[in-house]
């Protein structure tokens, strides 16, 4: 800094603490300019507040904005173009959901409604991942050039004006031992200074379509949101509607225990301790004969052919062949053996051939183990 221009900036200094101190009195600026000058400053706090509160409002755990915001500048220093987004809870409760789905497995109405909802909120997660995006790229960056340009450039002419006026004043005080013209040299500067300011605060408060259309944006951008996540969640609502009316009409289903797997041959009476031989066929679907004969009452029916086949547990033998008409009806053929699993009324039971389960006629088949008393 030259001589001149330290001694200028001891002046101000001067001025100011006469003022300060003293109650001298500086040049008034008009109502219309103070007016002005105090909207810029409730603006520039407004802006402030603004960005950091849309950032929460987008981002709200300060943590997860901590952490992205060291690995986002990590990776700019290692020269790596891809950025790591915001951890959405939306995405973080679908993938648990969609895991958890996925380990009970589609049989399960549970498990399959599990990933149905899994798989939507991940939808809601990417629409909410693109709400981050649209309105940084509408609404936070242009706010952030007013505040860093716009804004920057008025408090740097306001604090420009401000030293102006020190010095105007600190020379007009000392009129007489300052030369007229060095006065009126600070005068020109002073307003020309002024009229600067004024024209550019001016052009910011007059500006109000730019600052509602980037407020409309905003709002456009969290209603598109919305909208979209309105939508996945409508769906996800028929899909589990529908989950629910499926598992409320389907049959109850009863516990039963595995049968003992006993091999054709001797078999003993557990009461008498009587041995006995079993010879058994019947007819399969392949063909096969076979015939039950067992010995005493007591003794458990097995069946023998291509694998061992116990009857042990609730059974019947086809003595005609059915062929389903109706959805949940089981098919057979005559000499099949069907595993019986309950009784519907005094027309039908339930039953299992193979991998197979429905209802079957009474009048079709001729029991060989009873069902349970109830």
């Amino acid at each position: 800094m030259s001589v001149s221009g330290m001694k200028k900036q001891l002046h101000k200094a001067s001025q100011l603490l006469n003022e300060r101190l003293m109650g001298a009195e500086g040049t008034k600026l008009d109502e219309d300019f103070l007016k002005m000058e105090k909207s810029v400053d409730v603006i520039q706090t407004l802006l402030v507040e603004l960005l950091s509160r849309t950032t929460e409002f987008l981002q709200p755990n300060p943590a997860s904005r901590a952490k992205l915001s060291m690995l986002n500048t990590v990776s700019r220093i290692r020269g790596q173009g891809k950025s790591t987004g915001y951890p959405q809870t939306e995405g973080m409760l679908g993938d648990c959901m969609l895991h958890y789905g996925q380990e009970l497995g589609a049989a399960s109405g549970f498990g399959g409604a599990l990933a149905d909802m899994g798989s939507a909120l991940q939808q809601v997660s990417q629409a909410r991942d693109a709400l981050d995006v649209s309105v940084k790229r509408t609404f936070i960056d242009p706010m952030q050039e007013l505040h860093n340009s716009e804004l920057k450039e008025i408090r740097h002419q306001l604090k420009k004006l401000q030293g102006r006026r020190l010095d105007f004043d600190y020379k007009k005080r000392r009129r007489g031992k300052v030369p007229e013209q060095e006065v009126q040299q600070a005068w020109d500067k002073f307003t020309s200074s002024k009229q600067l300011a004024e024209r550019s605060m001016f052009t910011l408060l007059e500006n109000d379509v730019d600052q509602v259309s980037r407020l409309f944006a905003l709002i456009a951008a969290v209603l598109d949101y919305h909208r979209h996540a309105y939508h996945i969640l409508l769906g996800l609502h028929g899909n589990l509607q529908a989950r629910l009316t499926a598992a409320s009409n389907r049959p109850d289903r009863r516990f039963r225990p595995r049968p003992r797997t006993i091999r054709t041959g001797t078999v003993k009476n557990a009461k008498t301790g009587f041995y006995h031989q079993l010879s058994i066929t019947s007819a399969r679907s392949s063909g096969e004969q076979f015939t039950v004969l067992p010995s005493k009452p007591d003794s458990p029916v097995v069946c023998n052919a291509d694998s061992d086949l116990v009857l042990d547990q609730p059974c019947c033998r086809a003595i005609y062949s059915f062929h389903p008409q109706n959805e949940g009806e089981l098919g057979f053929d005559e000499g099949d053996i069907i595993i019986l699993t309950n009784q519907i009324d005094d027309n039908w039971y339930e039953g299992t051939l193979g991998s197979q389960s429905g209802f079957l006629p009474i009048s079709y088949v001729d029991v060989l183990v009873p069902l349970p008393l109830p």
